[in-house]
């Protein structure tokens, strides 16, 4: 049984609960914050047997196995760092930073002390996302060669997504999906162009993009913060091409196969909790049973194209990776 702590109240977390009550070797033991009265109103209201009013309480408590840390992203690295040396494992929401120095010091920390680290794209533990993957690596839609993908919703004036010291913006809260996604499917990218609309007070609220990966290999995405909810993943191969029309959240599962002559085959898969596919994997990780799905490679991977997408906007050139 994994005894989870949750470092914070943020609103991610109610689906990551929901995806903890249904794994049976996992339990939400414990929530922090910083505000007392708002960790034991948050734990009544979810059932959670403990409240710390405070996030190194939390840390201190022997109680817990694991901690995720929902915290906005320019705390990531900090309170997993501090996570770690307490000794605890460690889920952190994505993305883990956007410098992949910081990727390497945790995860340097993490193999050091026996602990697992794991950024949390929910996404990537969903049926749907395995089959496309299978589907474009099996070969028998012919070579990849575009990656186009969205997401986008309208954030309120006050959400803390729009603040740059926090590190918020169209691309760390969205386009890192499609970034992932890209990756996924494509490899590491090689070069990076983009373009952005800044908002906020200072972030980016739209994020438009290309990465050049090998073999010539294109990815189009764009993200935004100030755009109405769109998502989609297109994957075009040169025999046949993919639709997805909810590739991040995948509450409809739905791939469209596309063939050039026109026919569509549409594949369905069974509707699956991405977090609690994602809980049964760290905690298979814990155990020793599973390697984590996403590690140290990938967050890395993950990181370098973000700093190389803001690098290319801010500067108005393409930069290689």
């Amino acid at each position: 049984m994994v005894q989870w702590g949750l470092l914070s109240t943020a609103n991610i977390n109610r689906a990551l609960l929901a995806g903890i009550a249904q794994v049976e070797g996992a339990r939400a033991a414990v929530v922090g914050s910083r505000d007392p009265e708002r960790a034991r109103a948050y734990a009544a209201e979810h059932g959670i047997e403990r409240a710390h009013g405070s996030y190194e309480a939390l840390l201190a408590d022997p109680g817990v196995d694991a901690v995720y840390i929902s915290l906005p992203n320019s705390m990531h690295h900090e309170w997993t760092l501090k996570a770690l040396e307490a000794g605890k494992h460690v889920l952190c929401e994505k993305p883990y930073s956007r410098h992949p120095a910081d990727v390497e010091q945790a995860f340097d920390l993490a193999a050091a002390r026996g602990l697992v680290l794991m950024e949390a794209f929910m996404y990537r533990h969903n049926p749907q996302t395995r089959r496309v993957a299978e589907l474009v690596a099996g070969g028998t839609l012919g070579h990849l060669r575009l990656v186009r993908s969205r997401f986008s919703f309208i954030a309120q004036p006050d959400d803390v997504r729009l603040r740059r010291d926090l590190d918020g913006g169209g691309l760390m809260d969205l386009g890192c999906y499609c970034v992932s996604g890209a990756r996924l499917l494509a490899g590491e990218p090689e070069r990076a162009h983009a373009e952005q609309v800044l908002g906020g007070d200072g972030v980016d609220v739209v994020f438009a993009a290309t990465l050049r990966f090998p073999g010539d290999v294109f990815a189009y995405f764009d993200s935004s913060l100030a755009l109405p909810d769109r998502s989609g993943l297109e994957v075009v191969c040169e025999q046949a091409s993919l639709y997805v029309p909810d590739p991040w959240h995948a509450r409809a599962p739905r791939i469209e196969l596309r063939r050039r002559d026109g026919s569509i085959d549409v594949i369905a898969e069974d509707p699956a909790n991405s977090y609690a596919l994602e809980v049964e994997n760290f905690g298979a990780a814990i155990g020793g049973e599973a390697a984590p799905l996403l590690g140290r490679d990938d967050a890395l991977g993950q990181a370098r194209a973000i700093e190389a997408l803001y690098a290319a906007a801010d500067s108005g050139n393409a930069v290689s990776l």
